[in-house]
């Protein structure tokens, strides 16, 4: 009689350790930034209103980036390009922390949101192809501890930087979290596989990802001007309009295979994900901008 073991061994517990540091640095990013609005708004004498876009470009940005994610790992590999993400993710936060006004801040982080958006899903991908299907929920469970980290700890340093150093340190301090995340991934992960030639989906792509953008951008707006108006409906419209397009084509190598919304545990797990962190970050936007501005 056989038997089997969905035990860890330590070299897949040593790959989760070395992706989980590179995951942390666009985790306790966007929770340092949240806390930094009001002093950026100050020193770059800015509004609130201009001000926000340094939040609603990274994420503009991260929801264009993530369709693509899939193809670019299958053709230029995903060893490849977690170290390119984490380069682009390194390289925006210096251009950050360099700014001189908040045109060029929100340009840069536009750089950021692309290498974020990146991360993520390729940090997912190298993980199943090491534990493996029977492994991957355990070794999920071990992952995501740590990953909470970045909600807890990102607040907490985010008012320490802004409270007793310059601003531009909250962009800083991602480059020791990148450059070690770097080294390790070169020193550690396994070599890709060879590259399969799968053809892009452009027509997918140039539906899909301009839907997220419009859809994101739309919310944005209900802030300044209510949902009622056009601001708010023009985007969110042609947003809908795209993505019901990319649901309802068909494709022979679809950018997203919805399918595997078939599955009910993959549903109900993505849309249990989207409605944690549609209440976890809009709070954790709003708080802190209306503790600092707020009555006292």
């Amino acid at each position: 009689m056989t038997t089997t073991t969905d035990r860890l061994d330590r070299s897949v517990l040593k790959l989760a350790a070395v992706l989980v540091l590179g995951a942390l640095a666009p985790l306790l990013d966007s929770t340092i930034v949240t806390v930094a609005l009001h002093t950026l708004g100050a020193n770059l004498h800015a509004s609130v209103a201009t001000v926000q876009w340094v939040s609603t470009a990274y994420l503009l940005a991260l929801a264009m980036a993530v369709p693509i994610t899939g193809w670019s790992a299958n053709r230029f590999g995903a060893k490849r390009m977690w170290i390119v993400a984490l380069g682009l993710f390194l390289a925006g936060s210096m251009l950050c922390g360099a700014a001189w006004n908040i045109g060029s801040l929100i340009a840069f982080r536009v750089l950021q949101g692309i290498g974020g958006g990146l991360m993520l899903p390729i940090l997912q991908t190298l993980l199943m192809r090491a534990a493996g299907r029977d492994r991957i929920g355990r070794l999920m469970a071990v992952v995501t501890l740590p990953a909470t980290l970045g909600p807890i700890l990102g607040p907490v340093i985010g008012g320490v930087l802004v409270g007793h150093l310059d601003w531009r340190w909250i962009f800083y301090v991602n480059a020791p979290i990148c450059l070690a995340a770097i080294i390790l991934a070169v020193r550690t992960l396994t070599p890709d596989p060879p590259a399969t030639a799968a053809r892009l989906d452009v027509l997918g792509l140039l539906l899909v990802s301009p839907a997220l953008a419009a859809i994101i951008y739309g919310l944005s707006q209900v802030s300044d001007h209510g949902f009622g108006q056009p601001a708010v409906l023009v985007p969110l419209a042609i947003g809908v309009l795209l993505l019901a397009a990319f649901v309802l084509r068909r494709a022979a190598e679809p950018l997203i295979d919805l399918a595997l919304f078939r599955t009910r545990s993959f549903a109900a797990s993505t849309a249990l994900m989207f409605l944690t962190g549609f209440g976890l970050y809009g709070a954790m936007l709003l708080l802190p901008l209306f503790y600092q501005q707020g009555p006292r």
